[in-house]
């Protein structure tokens, strides 16, 4: 019985997870052709939703992701590869309707400044650990040693 319930548990729980997904898409939207409907979803899974931010547009049911989805359908019966697809989008709406940004120097420079401040903390602490280890302790004078015997009892 529990194997059986876990199993209705696991099917519920992915039917619930993937409805959004397939209820985003309406009937009007798909393509005749399975090929081109193939690479539409491919292309929309790529491209965020500028209303829900967090979603692509293939999962979002925002107006403005029906409207981007519409888009790239058009731009696809129209021949347009996918690269002059997503290149069409981005020059509309700039590079934040990319999920996964395209690399360029400004997106290095994002990346790698947390990495070279870290690099350089690092370099900080082991140059001046070593400078510290390298300074010879300064000898008492007479004065100071006879003040130290004194207090110890000496």
């Amino acid at each position: 019985m529990t194997a059986r319930f876990s199993l209705v548990s696991l099917i519920l729980l992915l039917t619930l997870l993937f409805a959004g997904a397939a209820l985003a898409v309406k009937p009007d939207e798909v393509l005749a052709d399975p090929a081109l409907e193939a690479r539409a979803r491919a292309l929309s899974e790529q491209l965020r939703c500028m209303v829900c931010q967090n979603q692509s547009i293939d999962e979002s049911d925002a107006e403005l992701a029906r409207d981007l989805r519409v888009l790239v359908r058009q731009r696809l019966v129209a021949g347009d590869t996918d690269r002059q697809v997503i290149d069409y989008i981005v020059s509309r709406y700039g590079e934040f309707v990319l999920l996964k940004p395209r690399f360029s120097l400004r997106n290095a420079l994002l990346w790698g400044t947390p990495v070279l401040l870290l690099l350089a903390g690092g370099i900080f602490i082991v140059l001046t650990a070593r400078s510290r280890r390298s300074t010879p302790a300064a000898m008492l004078t007479a004065e100071e040693k006879a003040a130290l015997d004194k207090m110890l009892g000496n």
